[in-house]
């Protein structure tokens, strides 16, 4: 017999509230770059986490940890951005086993052109709609959930990035 205790009133609302937005918002932010600016979604994330690290480049494998990709997928990913010239690989200078993804100038380009519209859309779709309060309640439930998925022992090993 399974015990598990069914979803509240409360709590059913709040996972059908998270589920409406995460599909709305992927949905509606995805249609708003490949419109703008011919990007995808995970694209414009890529740039956005190399554009505002140090150097503008990170390990692939902290690159990784920070889209909460697969090291496998990245690789595609940094691949079709090497092909159009927005980012390349090179090695790590303080470990030669890594790698280090780096943002081109080019690529830094096509991010700089693309964010307007797209903190625009967020601010519409998202922002717009809650007070300042709400806004630091949301980050701090979004923190609050990730921090859980992410320290959960029986997950650890699972991350995606954890896998290849």
């Amino acid at each position: 017999m399974n015990d598990t205790p069914w979803l509240s009133e409360e709590e059913m609302r709040a996972w059908l509230a998270y589920i409406d937005i995460s599909t709305l918002m992927g949905d509606y932010l995805e249609r708003q770059l490949q419109r703008a600016a011919g990007l995808s979604h995970a694209t414009y994330n890529l740039l956005s986490r190399l554009s505002v690290a140090p150097d503008r480049s990170l390990r692939m494998s902290d690159l990784a940890e920070h889209l909460k990709v697969t090291r496998s997928r990245l690789s595609h990913a940094l691949s079709a951005l090497e092909k159009r010239g927005w980012a390349r690989r090179t090695d790590d200078p303080t470990d030669q086993r890594g790698q280090l993804a780096v943002l081109t100038d080019e690529g830094f380009a096509v991010l700089a052109a693309a964010a307007p519209g797209h903190i625009a859309a967020a601010r519409r779709a998202m922002f717009d709609h809650l007070t300042p309060d709400q806004v630091r309640q949301f980050a701090e439930i979004g923190e609050a959930i990730t921090k859980g998925l992410t320290h959960e022992d029986d997950y650890q090993a699972e991350l995606p990035w954890r896998r290849r």
